[in-house]
């Protein structure tokens, strides 16, 4: 298993070993030994599942009383996932990195406390599972303009399917009182 730093960060990409025979494959999705060996000491709480059609896009969404760290892997199908640092004091705050995940690649992406998190569907169809390392708390999930021009996200869709609460959220910039703090950085 091998951790990969991206650009943004905090945001890792993991490449898990794949052990392919005739039978099919194996791998270990989350092993926290080698996670902890590799600089990343994670507790899970929840999982989540999801499955959605081509070019729906979820997100972006975030908790912010109670930050979600989200290990993310496509297990049908393949998916553009994007993580934005919406830490307010943040060196990197805006800036957002995305990556190919699929059923095929295997890789996963790691997205700290305190980003937020979305994806669009490739595929005909797509399975996401992610690890959570806190419980879902709905006083305190907050979803942001997934086109706001501010973050420039480069999304390989252009009229995706979002649902209700996605078309109406604000921008980040409509938001920033609600935002995370980067740690050291006091509220507004």
């Amino acid at each position: 298993m091998k951790l990969v730093e991206t650009p943004l960060p905090g945001v890792l990409r993991i490449e898990p070993h794949v052990w392919r025979d005739d039978r099919g494959f194996f791998l270990e999705v989350f092993h926290a030994g080698k996670f902890e060996a590799q600089g990343l000491v994670v507790r899970f709480v929840q999982d989540n599942h999801s499955e959605s059609r081509r070019g729906t896009l979820r997100g972006l969404h975030l908790q912010t009383r109670s930050p979600q760290g989200k290990l993310v892997r496509c297990v049908a199908g393949e998916i553009w996932d994007v993580a934005v640092d919406v830490r307010v004091g943040s060196p990197a705050f805006g800036r957002w990195h995305g990556e190919r995940l699929s059923a095929t690649n295997f890789h996963q992406l790691w997205i700290p406390a305190g980003f937020a998190h979305g994806f669009c569907v490739l595929s005909d169809s797509a399975q996401v599972e992610y690890k959570c390392t806190t419980l879902y708390d709905p006083e305190s999930d907050l979803a942001l303009a997934w086109n706001d021009p501010e973050l420039a996200i480069g999304w390989p869709v252009a009229e995706p399917l979002l649902s209700a609460r996605d078309a109406a959220a604000p921008l980040l910039t409509q938001a920033l009182d609600r935002l995370p703090r980067y740690p050291g950085v006091s509220a507004l």
